[in-house]
């Protein structure tokens, strides 16, 4: 049976916060929900088959919610608003708008796997998030550390790596200190530089607000009033991760990240991050997020590569 509803468009000062560009937005729903989306002045008629109409009408009503709030709707809000459809109907809010890069793009979670993660670190002291490359966990992380700083809820962030590759001994390595680190903290410094200016990181480092070391620098420290980041966590051994976890200090929040099957410890040594995983999991106030293939937001032959990965380790 076929049907046609009417949702008003009234409070959007600019359509393209809904729409896209090139009206890709609406696209992307009469693509997945098989039906048809038509502007009217202030209207948006949606019309097919009933169901398709009743779902379509629900997904749009949930994004024109938040572009009304200022959000710019982007196709993987629309895809998220439509797996929440299926799974999730009570859910009536597009994820919230964590940052602003410095290109004016707006940061939100993207898969239901990162909106599980962002909640986590909203609402944990301590969160470990475990997934492939291309979930966007560092990213996110820091976004969450900035957001932290930037609304004062910490007085510094600190972002630490293993430097695995030079057994954590960083001298032979030509430049002053900061350069030394550079080949292994480019990936924290690259996400730091999406979200602040580079003159604000230069001054956060100056001044002690922003740290970034390699664990071995963490031992024997109180990490109080900061949001502690340890990222690659899979290239730190079992006894490094504790730790690390162990120097969480009042006012602290701690996020570890890393990817259980890119592991780069030297012969002999055993990765800790599924240790951690599993031995923190149900632990009050600590959060543990898996992040899989569907979570992955870089281009879409990432989640086809890494899949022929796992297809033939399972071999």
């Amino acid at each position: 049976m076929t049907a046609q509803r009417t949702i008003e468009l009234e409070g959007l000062p600019d359509r393209v916060r809904l729409f896209g560009q090139y009206d890709r937005n609406l696209s992307a729903i009469e693509s997945a929900l098989k039906v048809s989306l038509h502007a009217d002045g202030d209207r948006l008629l949606v019309a097919g088959e009933a169901p398709d109409v009743e779902r379509a009408e629900r997904v749009v009503r949930r994004v024109l919610s938040a572009a009304v709030d200022g959000a710019h709707i982007t196709p993987d809000d629309v895809r998220l608003a439509i797996a929440d459809v299926h799974e999730r109907p009570q859910t009536s809010e597009v994820p919230r708008t964590l940052l602003r890069t410095q290109r004016g793009a707006e940061i939100r979670p993207r898969t239901n796997g990162q909106r599980a993660f962002v909640d986590s670190i909203d609402h944990n002291t301590l969160t470990v998030g475990v997934g492939p490359a291309g979930t966007g966990k560092t990213f996110l992380a820091v976004a969450m550390a900035v957001r932290a700083l930037k609304s004062r809820e910490v007085s510094r962030l600190i972002l630490s790596r293993p430097a695995v590759e030079a057994g954590e001994k960083l001298g032979f390595l030509p430049g002053d200190f900061r350069e030394k680190l550079d080949p292994y903290m480019r990936p924290l410094f690259d996400a730091l530089s999406e979200l602040l200016e580079e003159g604000i990181v230069n001054r956060y480092m100056e001044r002690g607000t922003l740290e970034i070391a390699p664990l071995a620098y963490m031992r024997g420290r109180t990490l109080s009033d900061a949001f502690v980041i340890l990222d690659e966590a899979q290239n730190a051994t079992s006894d490094q991760i504790k730790m690390f976890l162990t120097r969480l200090g009042a006012g602290s929040t701690m996020v570890v990240t890393g990817d259980a099957t890119q592991v780069d410890l030297p012969s002999g040594y055993r990765s800790g991050l599924r240790d951690a995983a599993n031995r923190l999991s149900g632990v009050e106030d600590v959060g543990v997020v898996e992040l899989d293939e569907s979570d992955i937001v870089r281009h879409p032959l990432v989640s086809r590569i890494i899949r022929a990965y796992q297809a033939k380790i399972e071999r």
